[in-house]
């Protein structure tokens, strides 16, 4: 797992690479409350555009996120996420409290 951020016009960008999951979920947790506490930002998205697998456990860590960042008043938003993903956010209503945002941002 690669967790990659970027500040742009007062945005948090958030790229996840690869599988969240148990075995991932713990160094994932901790470096997107890394990148959320370090960038004082308006909003976040987060771009699963290389995320290739999320189970349960991946679902409780963006869970955490957000309710770490609705206490902060700061909206989180999803990008670009796979199919597979797509479904378990459709499935379990998260993108109720995590809206579908199109576009992401380069990573250079």
């Amino acid at each position: 797992m690669q967790v990659r951020s970027r500040v742009h016009k007062n945005t948090l960008f958030i790229s996840l690479d690869g599988e969240l999951d148990e075995y991932t979920a713990e160094y994932t947790r901790v470096n997107l409350d890394k990148a959320m506490t370090v960038a004082q930002s308006a909003q976040i998205i987060i771009d699963l555009a290389n995320l290739r697998f999320m189970d349960s456990t991946g679902i409780g860590v963006l869970i955490g996120r957000y309710k770490k960042m609705k206490d902060k008043n700061i909206p989180i938003y999803i990008a670009n996420p796979s199919t597979q993903a797509e479904r378990i956010f459709k499935m379990t209503g998260l993108y109720s409290i995590m809206p579908r945002r199109d576009g992401g941002v380069t990573y250079a």
